[in-house]
């Protein structure tokens, strides 16, 4: 496993640690890593504010603005199928071929804003975030955007993660899942609980693992600090924060390994997450979403097909005791279920034939 810090880049082999700065290497452009990348040469990529370096095993090797590159602060990294780098910069987008660099900016159709990932889809698009106009997915030529105005919940992206039809969209203010066709499927925008007035879940990255389960970085600055790490089963949402172990609540970056354990970079270290059971279920056999799990005050579920007027939610105690039942409207995709009534405990969410478990913790 590969980290950048803001003192270098670190090399953990399973057993020991490997530090690599500036002093001992003078080829890279500096200690401050803003993004890295491991490419299908074994060669690691690190973004700085000073421009991109390449670690061949031995020794870094640096290109800036002065070599082609459209602008010094590097804040993504990624690779084609064809093995060409891509950058994404402070300013927009820039790609390196082992021999020329080729530049695109807002007068070839990106968004304003500069690229915050960068994402290789199956067909060999590149899916980009952008910092302040949605998404662009540029097919080599066209750049193709979907905004607020096709449903995402925000236009400022920070993370994208394609797992099979499914695109999920870390933003500013939530997560906006797209479809087959990159239309809306759904928003969550509460994934983890935060205190009041706090609401909102600023995204800091997405993973998902081979198992299916889709792994979000949750961090809030403005009035609090809080974050932490939700996992989504297909079913749905769990909660990972220092209460459960994870080293500190500023979480910056997720990385999902062969063996499916999630690796946290947070500001206070580094937490592994493995043998967490989550393997994700078929996905199409579900016919709701709730989240977050644990609850608090409200529960919110997502219908992810069509329910007749004639069923209900009913939620049930560990004893199996019907203690709450709330109606649902024939068209309707979504509802917030207040929990105020309840007290403390294990509780079964039940619509139709799906049962679902939730844990009230107040």
């Amino acid at each position: 496993m590969w980290f950048g810090t803001q003192s270098g880049v670190s090399k953990f082999d399973g057993n020991t640690w490997t530090s690599y700065e500036q002093s001992n290497y003078p080829g890279m452009a500096d200690d401050n890593i803003l993004s890295i990348y491991m490419n299908s040469e074994d060669e690691l990529w690190i973004g700085t504010d000073f421009g991109t370096s390449v670690f061949d095993g031995s020794t870094f090797t640096t290109y800036n603005s002065n070599d082609g590159l459209g602008n010094n602060k590097v804040q993504c990294i990624g690779e084609d199928a064809d093995g060409t780098m891509w950058f994404g910069t402070i300013t927009g987008l820039s790609s390196y071929d082992g021999s020329s660099w080729t530049n695109y900016g807002t007068s070839e159709g990106l968004p304003f804003g500069g690229i915050n990932s960068i994402t290789l889809a199956e067909n060999g698009d590149l899916w980009l975030g952008t910092g302040l106009g949605g998404i662009a997915i540029f097919d080599g030529k066209d750049f193709l955007e979907i905004t607020e105005d096709d449903g995402l919940v925000s236009d400022k992206i920070r993370a994208i993660a394609l797992a099979g039809d499914d695109k999920w969209v870390g933003t500013a203010d939530g997560l906006s899942l797209l479809g087959s066709d990159n239309s809306l499927t759904t928003n969550y925008t509460r994934i983890y609980t935060l205190p009041a007035p706090d609401t909102l879940n600023p995204i800091e990255d997405l993973a998902v693992g081979t198992d299916g389960v889709v792994w979000a970085g949750v961090y809030v600055d403005y009035l609090v600090t809080e974050g932490g790490v939700c996992a989504y089963n297909g079913s749905q949402w769990f909660e990972f924060d220092t209460e459960d172990g994870l080293i500190g609540p500023v979480v910056r970056a997720l990385a999902v390994d062969a063996g499916n354990a999630v690796w946290v970079a947070t500001s206070s270290g580094i937490s592994k997450i493995s043998d967490h059971s989550l393997s994700s279920p078929t996905v199409h056999a579900n016919r709701f979403a709730m989240y977050p799990n644990p609850a608090n005050e409200y529960l919110s579920i997502q219908f992810l097909k069509q329910f007749s007027e004639t069923e209900r939610i009913s939620i049930y105690d560990a004893s199996m005791k019907l203690v709450l039942e709330h109606p649902l409207a024939e068209q309707q995709t979504s509802t917030l279920l207040p929990l105020s009534g309840l007290q403390k405990g294990v509780y079964y969410v039940k619509i139709g034939q799906q049962v679902e478990q939730v844990l009230i913790n107040r």
